[in-house]
């Protein structure tokens, strides 16, 4: 064989082994991180009070003062 035949060979493994690594890697990130949470936030704007409610309330309760607050829009 040719050196370049070579070169080319070990270049070429070593690149397929570096994507099933990178993706074996993102598989297992996805499998094991949390889902994202539908949940809106809200920011109360008496006392500055940051909690959440479900995503289908458009006006939630504070649980410190008790004011009633929209979504908070980033």
């Amino acid at each position: 064989m040719r050196p370049s035949a070579l070169i080319l060979a070990y270049v070429v493994s070593l690149l397929t082994a570096l994507g099933l690594l990178t993706l074996f890697t993102e598989l297992r990130r996805r499998r094991f991180e949390p889902s994202p949470s539908r949940d809106r936030i809200f920011r109360c704007e008496q006392c500055g009070s940051v909690y959440t409610d479900d995503p289908d309330v458009d006006l939630s309760r504070c649980a410190q003062c008790g004011k009633f607050n929209p979504p908070y829009e980033f």
